[in-house]
């Protein structure tokens, strides 16, 4: 249905009922993880976009940080470099961290202030190294995944600087030490520690997937709503593998850390963030503390 088939009286029946929400959430800072098939398909692309500025023009602070796989993978094999993956995190040697540097924080970083514009938003395009916006150290590991990071500290200054003359900030993920070795940060994990550092009343994964399934191969197995202390048996007893598990640790860090609601979606539905937050049911899986 498009707006055209839509009356004016229903329009103004679903603005009426997201009045509520909307007040909820104003003045709020809301962590976007963005990512996964949203990111490929034009059509979720746009939509997400709109949406995002949409809440930003109601009041709601949108931090907007993004990942960038995909082309990451495109170009690693375009200069015939191999990915590989290690319990869902890429490893990452030298040529490898100086590539992803350069797609995330260059192309894919950019490309998004500029579908941002085209909604009619205002993005201020950042990444990690910003400011040493993102502080990281090498990730401990049983396994060694080269330059991979676990962030040690944001300084959040230069995003609140960017919300507070009215920009949504677009984050790029990737860290840096004190001696300016660059680290590729899993952006999962690095937007639970930008929304964690804000105090977000929110945080939203968007993933492929319909949420947290007790069998992967049927969404109608989907789990509405899990407690963070039950995480560990799922992850033991296989129901959470591969790259589930850092989106779902991340989840369960953002709760730990104060973030009040941590939810994952799936981003292959259209409008699937306004779905999340202005109505009773939500989408996808929330995560709680104990």
């Amino acid at each position: 249905m498009t707006t055209e088939n839509i009356s004016n009286s229903m329009k103004a029946r679903v603005l009426t009922a997201a009045l509520p929400y909307i007040q909820k959430y104003a003045g709020k800072v809301v962590v976007v993880k963005y990512g996964g098939n949203a990111m490929t398909n034009d059509a979720l692309k746009a939509a997400v976009m709109s949406d995002i500025v949409l809440l930003n023009l109601v009041g709601v602070k949108v931090v907007l940080v993004h990942g960038g796989g995909p082309e990451i993978t495109a170009t690693l094999k375009a200069l015939g470099i191999e990915s590989r993956f290690v319990n869902g995190l890429r490893y990452t040697d030298e040529e490898t961290a100086r590539v992803v540097q350069m797609v995330l924080c260059g192309k894919t970083n950019k490309d998004l202030v500029k579908l941002i514009a085209g909604c009619g938003g205002r993005a201020l395009g950042l990444c990690g190294l910003d400011g040493a916006m993102i502080q990281a150290k090498k990730l401990e590991s049983d396994v060694d995944l080269g330059f991979v990071g676990e962030v040690t500290h944001v300084d959040t200054e230069p995003i609140l600087n960017a919300m507070a003359d009215g920009y949504i900030p677009v984050i790029a993920t990737v860290g840096v030490d004190a001696e300016g070795q660059v680290y590729n940060i899993n952006a999962d994990t690095a937007a639970a520690c930008i929304a964690t550092a804000l105090g977000a009343e929110n945080i939203i994964l968007m993933t492929d997937i319909r949420g947290l399934m007790r069998d992967m191969q049927d969404e109608n197995s989907l789990i509405g709503s899990v407690a963070i202390g039950e995480l560990d048996g799922l992850i033991r007893d296989g129901t959470i593998t591969g790259g589930m598990i850092p989106k779902v640790c991340c989840c369960a860090q953002a709760v730990e850390g104060g973030v009040k609601r941590a939810v994952m979606i799936d981003g292959r539905i259209p409008h699937s963030i306004l779905i999340e937050m202005f109505s009773d049911e939500g989408i996808g899986t929330m995560f709680h503390a104990d």
